[in-house]
């Protein structure tokens, strides 16, 4: 995927605390000329109001605030947003007063009285270590991923029809909801929407809703206030606020529960939400991507899925085709995680051999390219030459091999795979493929992960 290089911070929400009017509206039309969204309050009880209602990027806090402290303020601003960045301004500057609002968490500290050239200066400062920010925690995100990059090209009609259709809808804000075989690439493709996007400097947050209890999968999306339930030892602003202006992918979205569902309804249609134990209303400019290997349209029959929100999340819908169907792209992707994991090992590979080539356009891939990797990654470690032959294949891909049998010499564990990938192959949903095989969904949701299924 190619991301966006160079790009100019783009806008912050800003939060002005000052209990002088005039201050108030001349920060706020300073701001306001120079692209950012400004909310001015002249009280702290109206900081906090905003604060739990919106997320903000940056805060200029008068340290006098009639009677109140702007100082108390501080800690309350970061508890409801610890990101934010506070700009404490006073017309009582010392040195004093600077170190305990730096202690407290202040980014900045500006004395009264102060130019409009100062206040743009802290706040373009303020924006782009805002854009660092986000940007070293998306690097950080595709470091823990180690993936090679997959090249949005291919041969395949379909696949050609769902990369120009992810192309064409990514600019707007419509929600697009990704269907496919699980392994086809749907985050992937994701993470390629978001960054052809207006909003790809914002963060892009992934949830992957089987592997979390009802519970926890609240907690994660829309966050909780400390001793909203056992464990709860801290306020979690939660996915949602963390993606503010971002885009939030729901990964294996006909696995979210019935009780979360209304929920999610309700922030897609208003953008509006409520932390787990807490009855503020907060607000979110969060884009929703999703994705499903589910049949959600016999979900609504069986009454696991609503069918308002399928309509809502169903506004665009792209299709990608399952490895099987397209064997040269099968190849192309093969070579390209080939050179890939090749330097990873420091290892040159001229490429496959004429077997092993015919061994992976011919093998059905029930786990598609997550699959191909983790046979791409594995035969790269073991090949002791520069060209894959088949024998750096796995069993149960070659077709020289005959697959593995109940009572062969093999170890279980590779019984135990085989066994996965078949059932995975002929089922048509996680949770058909879960119930055969006696495990819950989590299960083997993690077990996919670990097999590159």
């Amino acid at each position: 995927m190619t991301k966006p290089t160079n790009q100019k911070p783009g806008p912050l929400n800003i939060l002005v605390v000052d209990d002088e009017a005039n201050i108030r509206k001349t920060l706020a039309v300073c701001l306001e000329s120079r692209g950012h969204r400004v909310t001015a309050v002249g009280s702290l009880k109206d900081a906090q109001e905003e604060a739990a209602l919106q997320v903000f990027d940056l805060a200029f806090v008068d340290l006098r605030l009639g009677t109140e402290s702007g100082m108390d303020l501080i800690s309350l601003l970061l508890a409801a947003c610890p990101w934010l960045k506070i700009v404490v301004i006073t017309a009582y500057a010392s040195i004093d007063t600077a170190v305990e609002a730096i202690r407290r968490g202040a980014a900045d500290y500006i004395p009264k009285p102060f130019k409009p050239d100062q206040v743009v200066l802290v706040t373009e400062r303020i924006a782009t270590l805002h854009a660092m920010e986000q940007r070293i925690s998306g690097l950080q995100e595709d470091l823990e991923r180690v993936h090679p990059e997959i090249l949005f090209q291919s041969g395949h009609p379909g696949m050609q029809r769902a990369i120009e259709l992810a192309k064409q809808v990514a600019p707007s804000e419509a929600v697009v909801m990704l269907r496919g075989p699980s392994g086809t690439g749907k985050t992937v493709l994701a993470r390629a929407i978001h960054g052809w996007s207006q909003r790809a400097s914002k963060p892009l947050g992934i949830i992957s809703c089987p592997t979390l209890s009802p519970e926890l999968l609240e907690s994660e999306l829309f966050g909780h206030v400390k001793g909203a339930f056992t464990g709860a030892l801290r306020d979690n602003p939660g996915r949602v606020a963390a993606c503010e202006g971002g885009t939030l992918f729901l990964d294996e979205i006909g696995d979210l529960p019935l009780s979360i569902q209304p929920k999610l309804l309700r922030f897609i249609q208003d953008r509006e939400y409520e932390r787990v134990g807490d009855q503020h209303t907060r607000k979110a400019d969060v884009r929703i991507l999703a994705a499903t290997n589910a049949d959600l349209e016999q979900a609504i029959k069986d009454g696991r899925f609503r069918e308002d929100l399928y309509y809502r999340l169903n506004v665009i819908q792209i299709e990608i085709p399952p490895l099987r169907e397209r064997p040269d792209d099968t190849e192309l992707l093969a070579a390209t995680m080939l050179g890939f994991f090749g330097a990873q090992n420091h290892k040159v590979f001229r490429g496959f051999a004429d077997d092993a080539l015919l061994a992976l356009r011919s093998y059905p891939w029930p786990g598609n390219i997550r699959e191909l990797r983790n046979v791409i990654e594995r035969a790269a470690i073991l090949c002791p030459g520069n060209v894959i032959g088949v024998e750096n294949l796995p069993e149960s891909i070659s077709p020289h091999r005959p697959p593995i049998q109940l009572g062969d010499r093999v170890p279980l564990s590779m019984v135990e795979e085989n066994h996965i990938r078949r059932v995975l192959g002929t089922t048509k949903s996680l949770q058909e493929a879960a119930e055969i095989l006696g495990i819950d969904q989590a299960t083997l949701w993690r077990k996919r992960k670990q097999l590159g299924i």
